[in-house]
């Protein structure tokens, strides 16, 4: 386990840190910090506070990711999912929220709102190369593989 250094801002004050559910749980909820409740009409977004900035060790990432049951429930979900948050990152952690649903969703101070999936990033160099090794698929794209 990594050590996540964490920096509550005052209008986080009082709120839960991000923690993981279950044993076996692979993403922490955020909660919002919003001071009012904030209705997000059907086909709206909205940033989403969560009050706390984060300071990630060099060689990581944090995925802020939907939550399930909201999206399930109510049709709202991270809008740039998976959203990214850069180790030299060190402003607020904020949740891009949109509401594909049928009725306006009312976010209130404390709700879960997304998740924060913590991982290790590989960094790739870019070569320039004449030609590509060959695949089965090649250049197949979008459902090119197939419905089963």
């Amino acid at each position: 386990m990594i050590r996540l250094p964490v920096r509550v801002l005052p209008h986080g004050a009082g709120l839960p840190l991000p923690a993981y559910q279950t044993a076996g749980a692979a993403g922490m909820d955020l909660v919002a910090a919003v001071e009012a409740p904030t209705t997000i009409a059907p086909g709206a977004r909205a940033l989403v506070p969560t009050g706390l900035a984060i300071a990630l060790p060099e060689g990581y990432e944090a995925q802020v990711r939907p939550r399930s049951g909201l999206a399930a429930r109510h049709g709202v979900t991270v809008l740039n999912a998976p959203g990214t948050i850069d180790a030299d990152y060190r402003g607020e952690v904020q949740v891009i929220l949109v509401n594909h649903g049928e009725e306006p969703f009312v976010v209130s101070r404390g709700d879960r709102i997304a998740q924060l999936v913590v991982a290790p990033v590989t960094r790739a160099a870019p070569v320039v190369v004449e030609d590509l090794d060959e695949t089965d698929r090649g250049a197949g794209g979008f459902g090119s593989t197939g419905r089963s």
